[in-house]
């Protein structure tokens, strides 16, 4: 059964980050679980206001997050979170809002920072 969320590995995460420049990460954990460690680069969206982000005026977005907002065919918007579980979810309901490219780093933190010996 496809539950339309696509998902992503350590490696493809890491192949990304190597290339591209339009990847917009998103951890959707508490701001407290942030504060004690994250993914370089990644901006935090915590998972019960990614449809409030998702559906913000691009401006305040930018206010907000300090990114740009990313158009629903963005190729490379990644979700993730501690263990994936609500990674999954915030994926989820970006696919609803027409995010259509959106996927959700399994791995999550947890296993970023043991590959990464953090």
């Amino acid at each position: 059964m496809d539950t339309g969320t696509k998902e992503i590995s350590y490696e493809d995460l890491k192949v990304l980050m190597g290339k591209s420049q339009n990847l917009l990460l998103v951890d959707v954990r508490t701001k407290g679980e942030v504060d004690k460690g994250y993914i370089p680069g990644s901006i935090n969206i915590p998972v019960d206001t990614v449809e409030d982000a998702l559906t913000m005026d691009p401006e305040e977005f930018k206010t907000k997050y300090g990114v740009n907002k990313p158009p629903p065919d963005a190729p490379e918007l990644v979700f993730h979170c501690q263990m994936g579980g609500r990674g999954r979810v915030a994926t989820l309901k970006a696919h609803k809002l027409g995010y259509v490219n959106a996927s959700n780093y399994t791995g999550g933190y947890k296993e970023w920072s043991e590959k990464e010996g953090k």
